[in-house]
């Protein structure tokens, strides 16, 4: 896999996804709105009656306080990961829009470079609906907020990147099951999005601090919160490492896969 080959090309194909979102605008826009809602009313209204303040870095915080940027990363990889693990599956085998596009002038690198970018962007509007609530309910600080976007887009394709990767080596649609089960899911609970992870055991800790979205979920918090240090830039280091290690070994082997 050659990144070089990219070009500016790629932005056509996320034109594509991008017009094609828009006729299906209901169900691209309203679920990530509503969807923060659903689990700030669950559990900041429900958790937090029982929970009204959590310890975070020596400070007290408000439990929706602390449940609002772990859910504004939450937002932002399921969009990304989910629009790139499934949707690009289904692009590739049941629409045949990679075969097509191939029939262009445009490159493959192009089309998944393309694909990543379109992961990307929604993962970015996902974590930003997130935001936009958490605003509304007087969750965030201001402007360190601002930093959720360039957090946002650099880990949306981080995710994109892993989305295409699942997609890549899986046969058949059903086995999309098996890294939503062994990957998304455990990061889903242990990457400290619900709860801190001090009261964890050693071990436990250990393996949260190797999942990406733990890092992800400390920049946010960090963002929305105003505590900013020193050790956040591990955190950041993590993500500007691990994202194009992830999104060219997975454009690789979904070339492998198309070529053949």
């Amino acid at each position: 896999m050659n990144p070089g080959l990219v070009s500016r090309r790629c932005l056509h194909v996320w034109r594509r996804n991008y017009d094609v979102s828009r006729l299906t605008w209901k169900t691209n826009v309203l679920p990530p709105l509503i969807e923060p809602l659903l689990y700030i009313f669950a559990f900041g209204f429900g958790l937090g009656v029982y929970v009204q303040h959590i310890q975070y870095q020596g400070r007290s915080f408000e439990y929706l306080t602390y449940l609002a940027p772990g859910m504004i990363a939450v937002g932002t990889m399921f969009h990304a990961i989910f629009e790139c693990m499934y949707g690009s599956f289904v692009r590739m085998r049941y629409q045949k829009t990679f075969e097509a596009t191939l029939c262009t002038p445009l490159l493959i690198e192009d089309i998944l470079a393309g694909e990543l970018l379109w992961g990307a962007t929604k993962g970015v509007f996902g974590g930003l609906a997130v935001l936009v609530v958490s605003a509304c309910f007087g969750l965030t600080a201001w402007p360190h907020a601002l930093l959720v976007l360039p957090v946002a887009l650099v880990s949306g394709l981080m995710f994109a990147g892993f989305g295409l990767l699942f997609a890549a080596v899986s046969p058949y649609i059903d086995n999309l099951n098996l890294p939503t089960f062994l990957f998304i899911n455990p990061m889903f609970l242990f990457s400290g999005t619900f709860f801190p992870l001090d009261g964890m055991p050693l071990w436990l800790r250990a393996l949260s601090r190797l999942l990406p979205l733990t890092h992800v979920a400390d920049l946010m918090r960090a963002s929305t919160t105003g505590l900013l240090n020193a050790g956040l830039l591990s955190s950041a280091l993590y993500l500007l490492v691990l994202t194009p290690l992830v999104c060219g070994y997975a454009m690789w082997r979904m070339k492998r896969r198309l070529i053949k």
